[in-house]
Order: structure tokens, then C-alpha cells, then sequence
């Protein structure tokens, strides 16, 4: 199965993922440091990084999927484009496919973990006020991608219940 996470940065999703790839005993294909290391290979940020790396992180799903193991992706998601990606990886494999997607509805508490994210990681050009800007970015779900079974957590609840109620879903 392909797991697929979508939320804005700082609601919780690697965290929730993590433990829910662990428990399932699937490999992560995280984007963020694939990004990451694109960029310190010397690609300048006006180029399509976040693009080239979602198409690595794909690649390396597939390669897990071909191989007989589920894999869970953990990428914002935040536009149909993106999600689709993922349907037309599972579609293309004929291997079941499910999102969580991962709100934090404490906007104070998300702050918090952008600004903590900044003080532990000071490489990491993201702020609370780009964060804010994405929330009008982040698209309904709409086309193949709302077809999909989702589920959504809300991560102001404690983490051992939204990893079970993530578990549950997706073995349900």
C-alpha cells in the first residue's frame, strides 16, 4: 500500500508518519530532505526544487512498491498536482493507495513548532508568516485525489491517538 501524507509544514505529519510507518513496518520517502540536499548540492531555490523532489521521492516509492514493501510519503501535498502523483504512482503499480492529512487547529501551537523548528534547525528558511500564506494555497480536495479514502487528524489531539486512529484506517 502507498501512504500518502498531506499537511502544511508544522501540523505534525512527519512526526504522525513516522511512528505509523514504524508501527506498520514501511520504509518513509520523506521530500523535505531531498529538497534539502538538491539544494545544497548547489541548485539555486528560484529553480524547481520542490518539483525535483517529489519526483525523486516517487521514484524512490516506486522502487519500494516493485519490491513487494508498502511506503508511506511524507510531503505537504498541498495541491491536487501533488496528490495525483501519488494516485497515478498507485493506479500505475495497481497497489492500493490512502492519504492521512495531518491540520493543527491550534494556530498558536503551530506557530510554536514553526518557531522551535527555526531555533533547533536555523537552515530551514521557513516561517510562521510563509506558513500562513500557504493556508490559501493549500487546495481543496478535488479530481482523482478526492476519490481516494482519506482521513484527517487533527494533532492537538495526543500522538498514540492519532497514530491509532491512522492505524486503524488504514487496515480498515
Amino acid at each position: 500500500m502507498l501512504v500518502a501524507m498531506a499537511g502544511l509544514p508544522g501540523t505534525g505529519k512527519s512526526t504522525i508518519g513516522q511512528v505509523v510507518a514504524s508501527r506498520l513496518g514501511i520504509p518513509v520517502v520523506p521530500v523535505d530532505p531531498i529538497e534539502t540536499a538538491i539544494l545544497q548540492a548547489g541548485i539555486a531555490s528560484d529553480q524547481p526544487t520542490g518539483l525535483a523532489a517529489y519526483l525523486v521521492a516517487e521514484t524512490l516509492a516506486e522502487r519500494v512498491l516493485q519490491a513487494g514493501t508498502g511506503v508511506l510519503v511524507d510531503a505537504v501535498n498541498a495541491v491536487a498536482p501533488a496528490r495525483e502523483q501519488w494516485v497515478n504512482l498507485a493506479a500505475r503499480l495497481g497497489e492500493p493507495i490512502r492519504f492521512i492529512e495531518v491540520i493543527c487547529s491550534d494556530p498558536e501551537l503551530h506557530r510554536s513548532r514553526i518557531e522551535g523548528w527555526r531555533q533547533r534547525m536555523p537552515h530551514i528558511q521557513l516561517t510562521w508568516n510563509a506558513v500562513e500564506q500557504s493556508f490559501d494555497d493549500y487546495s481543496e480536495w478535488s479530481g482523482p485525489s478526492a476519490a481516494v479514502a482519506r482521513i484527517t487528524l487533527d494533532s492537538v489531539e495526543p500522538l498514540g491517538v492519532n497514530v491509532e486512529r491512522a492505524i486503524a484506517f488504514l487496515e480498515g
